[in-house]
């Protein structure tokens, strides 16, 4: 049976928690791979809407046993927030399991978040201020605090110690903050310590059993492929691989097994911080797209930045993740658009290119050569088959999947979690 990859395919906020509702019925296992509670899914269950930060969208269906993996960073306060809040609106949150190898957010990581970003001037990356870049760092750097540190007070202690150790100084010498104490780190982590215990386990091995029993495991990636550290609007990326690729580091399972790669990309493009985005609209039609697609952050409540689809993006994306299969969402949002622009090729000073350039500065320059494609008026929120949809959308689809590099599997055409048309079984 399959591991299933479900990316997101632009700049993130593409949808990728409606299309893990849409498989949950016939999943075994969701898992987060990679991120932190710097992104966020957004899931409609009948009326009841969940905003959803750390934890995997999964957990909103019974059955399913929800994983947060090695590739992740806890904010455990936030952890616990988030499930206390499911909780009180009835939705079983007994089945989680976290990686004893997750690395976790502490106060001081999110302090040098917030001063650093400050400190960069004009120059800020867009962070969230959560502490999900300073503990990758420390991740990289040898100086992480992990899910299992936890259990060993003397061990915790030693780590904590360690990373005060060069950290203050950059607080109060650089940043002129006050030094954080090692007993008011311990003593908020270990707190925590015996709520976590019956979660924390070796999430690897649990989910090689599982696949090795033949259950159905979806790999469900945080922020998108654009965003990614390695693939990428380096600089302006997270600090984790959000790609297929981080799912096998993210998660310790192997790459032959995974059989499927699934790609969300919306109608049309949004991204939300700083950073090239050559498709942005700065007129009414990016106001059209905010409002009616509500292009706010379901972490931030920033207003995302919205442009048009844009299918260098989407063939590039397609290439870096393997990707078998696209879910489109959002269609419906572009109703009432009479002449829909899609950018099919970049001019960078005069050179058209047809993939994303891998220069940062040509992409930066990079201006969209747009084709335009006959819109519609109708409303599409009722269309379940793709004869539904008018015929103006039939072919605006069909044209984004010809230019786009892997075939459009299903089509979001309202928030619903019944509002989608099925072109293709995203698991047979």
């Amino acid at each position: 049976m399959p591991a299933v990859v479900l990316i997101g395919a632009q700049w993130g906020d593409e949808g990728k928690g409606k299309a893990t509702d849409l498989l949950a019925s016939r999943l075994d296992y969701v898992v987060k791979f990679n991120g932190g509670n710097n992104a966020g899914h957004t899931v409609v269950v009948g009326d009841e809407k969940y905003a959803l930060h750390l934890l995997p969208s999964g957990i909103l269906t019974p059955g399913v046993t929800p994983v947060i993996s090695n590739g992740v960073v806890v904010d455990i306060e936030v952890l616990f927030e988030e499930i206390e809040g499911l909780e009180t609106r009835g939705v079983d949150t007994s089945k989680l399991r976290i990686s004893a190898n997750a690395h976790v957010i502490t106060q001081y990581h999110r302090t040098l978040d917030k001063v650093t970003e400050r400190f960069l001037g004009k120059r800020q990356i867009g962070t969230t201020g959560r502490g999900i870049g300073p503990t990758y760092a420390d991740k990289i750097n040898r100086v992480g605090i992990r899910m299992q540190d936890l259990f060993d007070e003397n061990i915790l202690r030693q780590k904590v110690e360690g990373a005060l150790d060069q950290k203050n100084h950059l607080l109060v010498k650089v940043y002129n903050r006050r030094a954080i104490g090692v007993d008011e780190v311990v003593d908020e982590l270990l707190a925590y310590t015996e709520r976590l215990r019956p979660m924390v386990t070796d999430t690897s091995l649990l989910l090689h059993r599982a696949l090795e029993a033949g259950e159905i495991v979806l790999f469900e990636g945080g922020q998108a492929t654009m965003l990614d550290v390695d693939h990428g609007t380096y600089p302006f990326v997270t600090s984790s691989n959000a790609t297929s690729g981080g799912a096998v580091t993210g998660s310790g399972i192997a790459p032959n097994r995974i059989d499927r790669v699934i790609g969300i990309v919306k109608a049309y493009t949004t991204r939300v911080g700083s950073g090239p985005f050559p498709t942005e609209l700065f007129d009414e039609w990016g106001e059209f797209l905010a409002e009616k697609g509500h292009e706010f952050g379901t972490t931030t409540g920033r207003r995302r930045r919205t442009g048009w689809y844009d299918a260098p993006i989407a063939r590039y994306t397609a290439r870096i993740n393997g990707v078998t299969d696209f879910v489109l969402t959002k269609l419906d949002v572009l109703t009432g658009v009479d002449r829909i622009p899609v950018a099919v090729a970049y001019d960078v000073d005069g050179v058209i290119k047809e993939e994303v350039p891998v220069s940062q500065s040509d992409f930066h320059h990079a201006k969209p050569v747009y084709e335009e494609f006959p819109g519609w008026t109708e409303d599409i929120s009722g269309a379940r088959e793709f004869s539904d949809l008018p015929a103006n959308a039939q072919s605006y689809v069909r044209e984004l999947e010809a230019m786009s590099g892997a075939r459009f599997s299903a089509i979001g055409v309202g928030p619903g979690r019944d509002e989608i048309v099925q072109l293709h079984d995203l698991l047979d």
